[in-house]
């Protein structure tokens, strides 16, 4: 896999927990479609998937700078 590619789908996947995590967004969603009862172990979810694409955004990162350097 290219750096490119999983340095894109690191960012798009914190972006993701960041809204779910930080907003009220995923709440109201939930509560209109009458899954409310899910709100209670979310944090338990999103935490870790935050840390875990940011852990893909590491890598991605890393990945580019050690091509990066293959090359010069």
């Amino acid at each position: 896999m290219r750096s490119s590619t999983i340095l894109g789908t690191g960012i798009v996947g914190t972006v993701v927990a960041v809204i779910c995590c930080f907003t009220p967004l995923l709440v109201v969603v939930l509560g209109g479609v009458g899954l409310s009862a899910w709100l209670g172990w979310l944090d338990y979810v999103l935490f870790p998937a935050l840390a875990l694409f940011l852990g893909i955004i590491a890598y991605g990162l890393w990945r580019r700078r050690s091509a990066d350097m293959e090359r010069a």
